[in-house]
C-alpha cells in the first residue's frame, strides 16, 4: 500500500504553501522529509494523512484517492503523530495508549488484538513502567513516547510523524528511531519530518528535500543527502563524514552569506 501525491497545491492566508508537488513513498521504507522552517514539510504531512485537504491535487493509497476513504478507514491505514500533539485528558498512560485502538473497534466493543497491540506498543516505546501514571503529569519527553505508543498501538499501514525527536534526550532519540526502523522492517511505510540531518542520514531509505513549497530533490538517501542539495535547502555549508562505526554524520559548519 504505497502512498503517493500528485500536483498538490495549498495556499494559506494568501501565501502558497505547497506548489504543485508530486512524489511517491513506498511501504517498507523510511522517508525523511527535510527543509528549512516554512518549507511546507508539516503541510505536506497533514495532506498525506488526510487531516488537511489540498486546494488541488490528489493523495493516493495505492490507486485509491485518500479523500474517498471513510474516516475510519483512513485512521486504520494511517497513524499521524503531529508536531504539537496535546494530551487533553488526565487519564493513565495505558488508557491513553489504548485510544490508538479505537479505529479497530466495532459497534460491540473491543477487538481481539487490542490487549496485545497496546502491550507491544508500550514495550517498543519503553512506556510499560509508566502504565499507571497520569499522562498530564509526565515530562515532555515521557509524553512524546506515550503519544508515539498510541500511534503504534493502532498498527497502521503508514506512520507519519512530524518532528518526533523533539523533547527527547539523545538516548530516547535513538530508541525512537529504532522503533521507526522496526516498523518499516515489518512492512509499514514511515514518513518523518526531521531537522536533525545526521538522524535523517542514519534512518532514511528515501529523502525528500523541500524549499518554499517545492521539492528540490527526492530519491535514495545516499544520492540526495549531498552538500549541494543541503546548501540549497538550508543555506549552510555542511561537513559529511562518518563515525568510527561507519554511520553517517552531517554537521552544519557555516552559513552562506
Amino acid at each position: 500500500m504505497d502512498l503517493s501525491f500528485d500536483a498538490l497545491s495549498l495556499t494559506l492566508r494568501g501565501r502558497p504553501i505547497l506548489k504543485g508537488i508530486s512524489g511517491h513513498l513506498k511501504q517498507g521504507q523510511v522517508t525523511a522529509i527535510l527543509g528549512a522552517n516554512g518549507a511546507g514539510k508539516s503541510s505536506l504531512l497533514a495532506c498525506l494523512s488526510g487531516v488537511r485537504s489540498a486546494d488541488a491535487g490528489l493523495v493516493r493509497l495505492d490507486d485509491q484517492d485518500l479523500s474517498s476513504l471513510a474516516s475510519i478507514e483512513r485512521a486504520r491505514a494511517i497513524g499521524l503523530l503531529p508536531q504539537q500533539a496535546d494530551i487533553h485528558w488526565d487519564v493513565n498512560v495505558r488508557s491513553l495508549v489504548a485510544l490508538g485502538r479505537l479505529p479497530h473497534q466495532g459497534s460491540w466493543g473491543g477487538h481481539p488484538d487490542d490487549a496485545a497491540a497496546i502491550e507491544e506498543a508500550m514495550a517498543q516505546t519503553d512506556c510499560l513502567s509508566l502504565a499507571d501514571r497520569k499522562a498530564l503529569r509526565l515530562s515532555g519527553g515521557e509524553q512524546a513516547r506515550v503519544l508515539l505508543a498510541r500511534v503504534l498501538a493502532g498498527r497502521p499501514e503508514w506512520i507519519l510523524a512530524d518532528e518526533p525527536l523533539a523533547n527527547l534526550d539523545p538516548a530516547y532519540q535513538i530508541d525512537v528511531m529504532n522503533c521507526f526502523k522496526a516498523a518499516a522492517a515489518n512492512g509499514a511505510g514511515v514518513a518523518l519530518v526531521l531537522h536533525d540531518l545526521t538522524q535523517a542520514a542514519r534512518i532514511a531509505d528515501h529523502v525528500i528535500i523541500m524549499k518554499a513549497g517545492s521539492i528540490i530533490a527526492s530519491g535514495a538517501a545516499a544520492d540526495i543527502l549531498k552538500a549541494d542539495h543541503l546548501a540549497e535547502a538550508f543555506g549552510v555549508k555542511v561537513h559529511i563524514g562518518a563515525d568510527d562505526q561507519g554511520a553517517p554524520i552531517i554537521a552544519a559548519v557555516g552559513r552562506f552569506r
